[in-house]
């Protein structure tokens, strides 16, 4: 498909009334027509990779062609330049959510830009720094317990700030790394209760949250590296 094409297409699928749904999940940002996710994944699925057509969908400011670039380009041909320029755009967690699950997490740069990200100040980059993390402790198979755990200190040191998606973000950091493995969450425990012990709003809300769901009898662990712990999820009463 062509962009003109692909363009009139969204035009076509945009929806007031999912525009309005979205709104009430905090999804508003500019220049949307209101499509939901999972009609975006058809449409991509319909158009096939192609990194030219996605840098020109993103282009557009057009907030789901740019969701669709997320989609369309192939995460092995990510440079740090196409990175810092598509986070810099984010207005909501939805396409923040996105790019780093379905694109940044599986570049080769996924390390550094978390590192980086989660210390800048506006909201939704920062937040993508600790989506990254969220990525690539529950995809990478192979990396070892001391790259994982460099990512405990970044936690730590934003833990007090209280913008909703930047807490959410870290919690979910926290927890996924938790889930790894029985090494890692042993070590997740003690920094949520590092965090708590902060005692700000968010410092709480983030520790307390994940020590809940970290000590649940229902908690799995992914068990990577898969060379150390065998790669088949076990329980935590396992």
């Amino acid at each position: 498909m062509e962009l003109s094409a692909i363009l009139a297409e969204l035009e076509k699928l945009g929806s007031p009334k999912v525009k309005g749904i979205k709104e009430t999940f905090a999804i508003a940002p500019q220049n949307s027509y209101g499509i939901f996710l999972k009609d975006l994944n058809v449409l991509a699925k319909s158009i096939g990779k192609s990194d030219e057509l996605a840098i020109s969908l993103f282009d557009t400011g057009v907030y789901e062609a740019r969701l669709l670039t997320s989609m369309l380009f192939n995460p092995k041909n990510l440079t740090e330049t196409l990175m810092d320029k598509w986070v810099a755009v984010f207005d909501s967690w939805e396409i923040c959510d996105t790019y780093c699950m379905n694109l940044f997490g599986k570049s080769q740069f996924v390390v550094k830009k978390a590192f980086e990200w989660s210390e800048r100040q506006p909201e939704y980059e920062k937040r993508a720094g600790f989506v990254c993390m969220v990525q690539y402790a529950f995809t990478n198979k192979e990396a070892p317990n001391s790259e994982i755990r460099r990512f405990f200190p970044l936690m730590i040191k934003s833990a007090n700030d209280e913008r909703t998606y930047v807490m959410k973000g870290i919690n979910w950091a926290l927890r996924q790394v938790g889930k790894r493995n029985r090494d890692l969450h042993k070590e997740a425990l003690d920094v949520a209760n590092e965090i708590l012990a902060i005692g700000s709003k968010s410092s709480r809300w983030i520790a307390k949250d994940a020590l809940r769901q970290l000590q649940s009898p229902k908690l799995f662990f992914k068990n990577y590296p898969k060379d150390l712990y065998g790669g088949e999820p076990k329980g935590l009463e396992a």
